[in-house]
């Protein structure tokens, strides 16, 4: 995509006519007047508009008014540093990218952005001071390319208005739910494996929601419905997806405590396929969750087990928990935290824990799940590396069923059909 169509992307997405600038905003936060003034005037010749600040305080009153699409953030600044910033932008809950800039070793400023990465913030690769202003100019141009390229880019700065919120309980009672499914591929075989099934509500008067409008704030109960709701439709869902000539495995996300209060045996036998062909469905619960009481895990997921319902260790390598425990786990997928995977090709800190973690989960006969692939060349080197499967935006997006039903029945005409990003 060039430079030109990006911006024609950003238009028709967001309705602006053709004459109208992309509203693109960027920071650039650093103690030194000199480098906000070549920083700024850099973006500026790019057509990007900047506000410049000394310190966080400042930052914090910008980010009052409005939030930008890029933040430029000197690792170190006079009186607070990198590490405060991260903590305000999550609170803020920033969604835009940062770019750190720095002279600092190569060693402190990967654990710097390890810790924004932590934190859930997009990180770019880090800027070494000093540089040039044409050797500026070029990675910011980079830059820009590269975040008009994306699927989803969507200007920060646009005012757009907060997700709207509803209760999780008026969706379930009003039947707004529905579940959509981001396809897994086989990043051997290079073909489609399977499914995750994730939650939606299509409300009447905003449209299709993401979990973040309903779901923070809920009460048990309603998670206990939703988790029902959620595994109920997983297992009806299969039958019409196998039709298409699949019979792959599904997979549903569920807190502990609402496992805790479903009657499994009952779900599993009123609703799961009554067929050899049904390959089980795989329950995803966060590895954070399933340190805070081990032996309690363990008993629901060796019950799933009886019923042909498999458990896959979600976000791991956050959670922290002991190696030497997994094996009291009949789990069927280890599934890498994204913010391992992301820039694993090129972060050596990243790739290796990559590594370790697909050993470990062949090691105990397991799947080793990478998510949350974006870019071409973690999706190679996961590949190097024995990942057995793979999924995220580079791959497939989430879909409605019926659309992921089309797919199949498109993909099945030939004996295997290579997904578009793995050929």
């Amino acid at each position: 995509m060039t430079g030109q169509d990006g911006f024609d992307h950003l238009r028709r997405q967001f309705g602006t006519a053709p004459s109208e600038p992309p509203p693109w905003l960027a920071f650039v936060v650093d103690d030194e007047p000199g480098m906000r003034r070549l920083v700024s005037y850099a973006l500026r010749e790019l057509g990007i508009a900047c506000e410049d600040y000394p310190s966080i305080l400042g930052m914090v009153a910008g980010l009052a008014r409005r939030h930008p699409d890029l933040i430029l953030l000197d690792i170190g600044l006079d009186g607070s540093d990198a590490i405060d910033a991260f903590r305000v932008l999550d609170e803020q809950q920033f969604r835009g990218h940062i770019q750190l800039m720095s002279g600092r070793d190569a060693v402190t400023m990967e654990r710097v952005k390890q810790a924004g990465i932590h934190r859930q913030l997009k990180m770019l690769p880090i800027l070494q001071k000093p540089f040039r202003a044409a050797a500026l100019r070029n990675v910011l141009h980079q830059l820009t390319q590269d975040l008009l390229a994306e699927p989803e880019a969507a200007p920060a700065a646009a005012a757009r208005p907060a997700p709207p919120r509803i209760a999780l309980a008026d969706a379930l009672q009003y039947n707004w739910l529905e579940l959509w499914y981001q396809p897994k591929v086989d990043l051997q075989k290079k073909a489609l494996a399977g499914a995750e099934g994730l939650i939606r509500a299509r409300h009447p008067a905003h449209g299709v929601l993401s979990p973040a409008s309903f779901l923070p704030g809920a009460d048990e109960a309603s998670l206990l419905e939703l988790t029902r709701f959620v595994m109920t439709s997983a297992l009806q869902d299969w039958h019409l997806l196998a039709r298409t000539g699949h019979p792959m495995p599904l997979a549903v996300n569920a807190p502990v405590t609402a496992l805790m209060g479903l009657a499994i045996p009952a779900l599993i036998k009123e609703h799961a396929p009554k067929t050899p062909r049904w390959p089980g469905l795989i329950v995803e619960v966060t590895e954070d969750q399933i340190v805070r009481d081990i032996p309690l895990v363990q008993e629901i997921a060796t019950q799933l087990s009886l019923y042909n319902v498999g458990l896959s260790i979600d976000d791991f390598g956050t959670g922290y928990s002991s190696f030497a425990r997994l094996q009291q786990f009949p789990f069927r997928e280890l599934k890498l935290d994204r913010s391992f995977v992301n820039d694993c090709a090129t972060n050596a800190t990243n790739r290796n824990i990559c590594q370790t973690v697909i050993d470990l989960a062949h090691r105990f006969g397991a799947k080793a799940v990478a998510e949350g692939i974006e870019t071409k060349p973690d999706l190679a080197t996961l590949h190097q590396m024995g990942c057995d499967q793979g999924q995220g935006f580079l791959l497939a997006r989430p879909m409605p069923r019926d659309e992921l039903a089309s797919l199949l029945a498109s993909s099945a005409k030939t004996p295997v059909q290579p997904v578009a990003a793995l050929r």
